[in-house]
């Protein structure tokens, strides 16, 4: 099983859709709480459906039961929570949700987490699928940089 990570911000459409296309995945999976943030220029749900359809010929699909909640967000971004503290509730939040369990493996396999950070080492989708590969076993994760 593998799972892609990808992020767009401080990416250009290009780089962005050119990732994907070099993955060859199936399946761009949204874990961000908010899709349609004008903030997200290219990346916001209805126009990235499109693009991915007919640049990369992936799905979409948004599931945030794999986002953090609006709490945890702002505890961590508009309060100084820092890191630790918010990979540690947002691990007890997947916990709690039982993602293992309620997502379709194959829907997983040879899909692309999305979120907006750039790099994956603080962004909730790495904790997302790390978390997945020690449920599942028999998985490797590539981030897409």
């Amino acid at each position: 099983m593998k799972i892609y990570t990808i992020g767009f911000t401080k990416k250009p459409a290009q780089k962005f859709f050119g990732l994907l296309r070099g993955a060859r995945a199936t399946t761009l999976i949204d874990v961000r709480l908010n899709n349609v943030s004008q903030l997200a220029g290219f990346a916001k749900r209805d126009d990235l459906r499109f693009f991915l359809a007919e640049l990369c010929d992936m799905k979409y699909a948004h599931r945030p039961e794999l986002a953090p909640t609006q709490d945890m967000l702002d505890d961590y971004k508009k309060n100084g929570t820092g890191w630790p503290a918010y990979e540690n509730d947002f691990l007890a939040l997947l916990r709690a949700r039982r993602i293992e369990d309620t997502l379709d493996r194959g829907f997983v396999d040879d899909s692309v987490l999305l979120c907006s950070e750039d790099k994956p080492h603080q962004c909730h989708r790495r904790l997302v699928a790390e978390y997945l590969a020690a449920q599942w076993g028999d998985t490797t994760i590539e981030h897409l940089t």
